[in-house]
């Protein structure tokens, strides 16, 4: 059965591009539900220990590097289906192969630069979300 709640990460391009109000409208309307939500810096370290899963990927240290150079804001969302359709409303991660009208295809510069995180599963939403967010700060309507 599908889970209902996903977390996303705006990421340091958005942030700095001015992007973070129109994403997350784009994100309500979507019919989303924010239930909790934060701007912070990731340090090397959460950098690391959130993509652990990519460490012997070639791209890893570009990555955190990435992910370390501004503030990201962070959310947990929360709809039926949650993480499958914020999959098709971010859109592929390289934009140039996004679909036109998703958050990617909108914002995003490059494969690297792609404007916003979404889980790819119910558990790792749930393993994403905690790491983020105390229980305290997630909030259910």
């Amino acid at each position: 059965m599908a889970g209902n709640k996903t977390l996303t990460m705006i990421k340091p391009d958005a942030v700095r591009n001015g992007h973070i109000g129109a994403i997350t409208n784009q994100i309500t309307e979507a019919g989303f539900r924010i239930v909790a939500m934060k701007l912070t810096q990731l340090t090397q370290n959460d950098a690391e220990r959130f993509y652990a899963v990519h460490k012997e990927r070639p791209f890893f240290g570009e990555l955190v590097e990435f992910m370390t150079s501004g503030p990201i804001v962070a959310a947990i969302l929360e709809k039926d289906n949650a993480v499958a359709d914020f999959r098709t409303l971010i859109g592929a991660t390289n934009p140039a192969e996004a679909a036109e009208g998703t958050i990617r295809a909108k914002y995003a510069t490059s494969i690297g630069e792609n404007a916003v995180h979404g889980s790819d599963s119910d558990e790792n939403a749930k393993i994403e979300g905690d790491f983020h967010f105390a229980g305290r700060e997630q909030f259910d309507y």
